[in-house]
């Protein structure tokens, strides 16, 4: 049997534009011999559709599209197509009216249908809002054949659910109706290391069962969330037969008879890094180009968050659409004013300068009165920031650019950063990139373009916000490799101090740093939409109280 894989980059909403796509999509894998094709989980509403689902005629006009697939299919035959799609429920309960669906269109066959059994209700995904699980699973016929049709979380053997309240293994109970391959529609969005784990946990349920699986994921960002394709087939001995492409629409068709290799051992040793390049990449064209912009603007000081902002956009946008301006102030340094020119230059950005130093003389001294007996603080520091924030954001206004915000995820989980200042803007690039991987990803930059792209000296130097005389952010913060492996365990693993410290860390310095993260969750509420790269990030995500009592 021949599989047509449509990894396909929907809009949420779009709902003529991404049927469209799948219909070329099937079009083309029937011309290249496919017996089915194989598209991506609700890819004619785009995944997640959130609380559209509630507009009166958002469904309605989905199921429209989803007919006209069908007429098309019926009238001009060729291969199978199944397609994820949004199905009203026949009888509805209060506050859950839908199933997340495949569609089963052939020529001279009635529309099979199957549902989704288990729906994700953690980290980012919210399905048991909108959706309802279905009753029972069984295999359908496509073309002479049975097979197994499963949604995305239906195979995840290793993800958290509440088993009790979905059936137990689709895929073991496919198997036992007699399902001899089985294929995956998938909306899974990427984390570091993900790719990987998903096709040595695909490989490992075709090994066990005996039967080959074709698994198609979804590829592009939409809003926080990017997918990153990486659809694959792998035979019944569970080796790889097919890998498709990273964070890019593909079509391909795939002979499920053919032998696969053994290449799940044969991952590219900086592969992570490039992982993660590409997501962030495509995050930032996906979020511009889907929100309508064209250009990016973004403040450049000479510091690697910053650098690695620039390079990122760069390579997303075309060097020609990106600004980057430099704001220095009264405690700016001469070599991070080279810095961020030589990098300005380097990458081929436009890039002006907008010095800040008199606007701040004339702010201190406008509040002269109202802070006289008080020594300078934090509050003249913020003010630096805030005068750049609303530079940056000026200069949005007037000539369309996005502003993207250079926070890293290691001050945005403490609050190392200015409301309305640093954090103005419109996406978050490296939100959920901790300072560690900033550091990775900048010198992986260099060394795949084979030139200091982003400047050693910017890489090299102890980081600082240049607020006040000699100031760096160890001033104020533990070094970044203790503050980070303290985060990663607080709050991607959910630990609390005492084992935290169990670990091996200082007591007051794991202390300190759980109670600036829980102080800093006000800010968080009020930053800009960030880019989710790991498998815990800030916003949709992670959702704690402001005002709370406990202490971990």
């Amino acid at each position: 049997m021949k599989i047509g894989l449509a990894q396909l980059n929907p809009l949420v909403g779009d709902l003529a534009g991404n049927a469209a796509k799948v219909l070329a999509a099937w079009r083309a894998a029937a011309a290249a011999g496919a017996d089915a094709v194989l598209a991506p989980e609700l890819a004619l509403t785009g995944y997640p559709p959130r609380d559209l689902l509630f507009q009166s005629r958002f469904v309605p006009t989905q199921l429209e599209e989803l007919d006209r697939l069908e007429a098309i299919v019926q009238a001009e035959g060729g291969p199978a197509l199944v397609v994820g799609f949004v199905e009203p429920r026949a009888r509805l309960a209060p506050g859950q009216f839908f199933h997340n669906s495949a569609a089963v269109l052939q020529k001279g066959h009635a529309r099979q249908i199957v549902r989704k059994s288990q729906l994700p209700t953690y980290d980012v995904f919210d399905e048991a809002r909108y959706f309802e699980p279905a009753e029972s699973v069984a295999p359908v016929e496509i073309a002479g054949r049975r097979v197994g049709v499963t949604i995305c979380e239906d195979i995840w053997t290793d993800a958290w659910l509440p088993r009790h309240l979905y059936l137990a293994d689709p895929v073991e109970r496919l198997i036992n109706e007699g399902a001899t391959l089985i294929l995956n529609l998938s909306a899974s969005p990427y984390d570091v290391g993900k790719p990987a784990r998903r096709r040595r946990m695909v490989a490992g349920l075709a090994a066990r069962h005996g039967v080959p699986f074709a698994y198609c994921n979804t590829v592009g960002a939409n809003d926080e969330l990017v997918f990153d394709g990486h659809s694959f087939c792998v035979d019944a001995h569970g080796r790889v037969s097919a890998r498709l492409a990273a964070m890019d629409e593909e079509v391909r068709v795939v002979d499920l008879a053919a032998p696969g290799t053994d290449e799940l051992s044969a991952e590219r040793p900086d592969g992570e890094e490039r992982d993660l390049h590409r997501a962030l990449v495509l995050g930032v064209r996906d979020y511009l180009r889907k929100c309508g912009f064209k250009t990016a603007v973004l403040g450049l000081s000479g510091g690697i968050d910053s650098a690695l902002v620039a390079a990122l956009a760069a390579d997303a946008l075309g060097a020609e659409n990106v600004l980057g301006v430099l704001m220095p102030g009264p405690y700016s340094s001469e070599g991070s004013v080279l810095d961020a020119r030589a990098l300005a230059e380097r990458l081929g950005i436009r890039h002006t300068t907008i010095p800040i130093t008199e606007a701040w003389k004339t702010v201190r001294a406008g509040l002269a009165q109202e802070f006289a007996g008080r020594p300078e603080d934090v509050t003249e520091e913020n003010m630096q920031a805030r005068l750049r924030g609303i530079t940056l954001m000026s200069l949005s206004n007037k000539f369309g650019h996005l502003l993207l915000t250079t926070g890293n995820k290691s001050e945005l989980a403490v609050g190392y950063c200015t409301l309305y200042g640093d954090m103005c803007g419109g996406l978050a690039v490296i939100s959920d990139v901790s300072k560690t991987w900033v550091y990775r990803l900048s010198r992986w930059i260099n060394a795949d373009r084979g030139q200091e792209v982003i400047p050693r000296a910017t890489i090299e130097k102890p980081p600082s916000a240049e607020l006040r005389p000699n100031q760096t952010d160890q001033d104020s913060l533990p070094p970044y490799d203790v503050l980070d492996a303290i985060l990663d365990f607080y709050v991607e693993d959910n630990l609390g101090s005492a084992e935290i410290i169990a670990r091996g860390f200082d007591e007051p310095t794991v202390r300190r740093v759980l109670r600036l993260v829980d102080l800093a969750e006000y800010k968080r509420r009020q930053a800009a939409p960030g880019l989710k790269v790991t498998s815990r990030a800030f916003g949709m995500g992670r959702r704690r109280p402001i005002a709370q009592g406990y202490r971990a």
